[in-house]
C-alpha cells in the first residue's frame, strides 16, 4: 500500500504571511495520524500524534485542539513504523538529523519524503512556540520576531514527531528534517531548536506520494511564491 504525505498549503506561502485557515483540524486528521504544522494566525505549534491534533502555546503548554480549529499549513501521513532503530546518547539536533539521514540513505531514500516518530528519554529539549498574530503579508520571520518564546525541558520523556523533505522540494516544505516535541503526559511541547536524546526508538516511514491542498481564496494568488526564501526559512527554522 502506498503511503501519502498530505500537505496543507506551502511553507513558502506561510513564510510570506499566508496564515489563514485552509482546512479544519478534523479534516486534516482524516488524511494522517502523525505530523506537524501550525494554526490559523500562527497560533502555536502543531503536533499530530496517534490521530490527535495538539497545540503547543507560547509557553510550551499543550492542549488538544477542537476539530473545527483552522489550519493554514501542515504535513501529515499515516505512520506505520516500517523502519525502526534505537538511538542512544545523541548529543544535539544536528547529530539526530545526521543519524536519521544516514538511516534513510542506507535504504536509498534521500529523494523521497519521510515521516518519523522518536519515543524516548530526553536530557533536554530546547523548543519554541508563539502567540497568534492576526495580519497577512507580514512574514513569518517578523511574526516570530515579535511573538516567539523559547523554553527548555530537561530530563523529560516524550516523542519527537518530524517530516523529511528532499532538497528539490524546497519551498513546498523545509528541506531536511523538521521536528516538533510532545511530552509523554501530553502537557508540554513545541518546535524543536535543539535536543539531546539519552535513549530512544525511532520509527520511520518512506513516502513517495504527496497531495497538496492549496488555498482556494483569491488572496492566496497575491503572494509572490517565486521568491527565493531559503535564508528566511532557515532563519525561522
Amino acid at each position: 500500500m502506498q503511503n501519502k504525505m498530505y500537505q496543507v498549503s506551502t511553507l513558502q506561502a506561510l513564510a510570506l504571511g499566508y496564515s489563514k485557515a485552509v482546512i479544519k483540524a478534523g479534516e486534516l486528521l482524516k488524511e494522517g495520524d502523525t505530523g506537524l504544522g501550525t494554526f490559523e494566525d500562527v497560533n502555536g505549534e502543531m503536533i499530530v500524534m496517534d490521530g490527535h491534533c495538539f497545540r503547543a502555546d507560547q509557553d510550551g503548554n499543550v492542549t488538544l485542539v477542537p476539530l473545527e480549529t483552522g489550519v493554514p499549513f501542515a504535513a501529515v501521513a499515516k505512520h506505520y513504523g516500517e523502519q525502526q532503530f534505537s538511538l542512544k546518547n545523541v548529543p544535539d539536533i544536528a547529530s539526530v538529523r545526521d543519524e536519521l539521514t544516514l538511516k534513510i540513505e542506507e535504504r536509498y531514500g534521500l529523494n523521497s519524503m519521510h515521516i518519523v516518530r522518536i519515543d524516548g528519554l530526553f536530557a533536554k529539549v530546547d523548543a519554541r512556540s508563539e502567540a497568534p498574530y492576526r495580519a497577512h503579508h507580514i512574514t513569518l520571520k517578523e511574526i516570530l520576531g515579535q511573538n516567539q518564546k523559547a523554553f527548555l525541558f530537561e530530563n523529560i520523556c516524550g516523542s519527537l514527531v518530524g517530516v523529511y523533505f528532499p532538497d528539490y522540494m524546497d519551498g513546498i516544505n523545509m528541506p531536511g528534517w523538521h521536528l516538533h516535541f510532545l511530552s509523554e503526559d501530553r502537557s508540554k511541547g513545541g518546535h524543536v531548536f535543539d535536543v539531546c536524546i539519552r535513549e530512544g526508538t525511532a520509527k520511520v516511514d518512506k513516502i513517495t506520494c504527496i497531495e497538496i491542498n492549496l488555498p482556494e481564496e483569491p488572496a492566496f494568488d497575491t503572494y509572490s511564491l517565486k521568491q527565493n526564501l531559503q535564508d528566511e526559512i532557515k532563519s525561522v527554522e
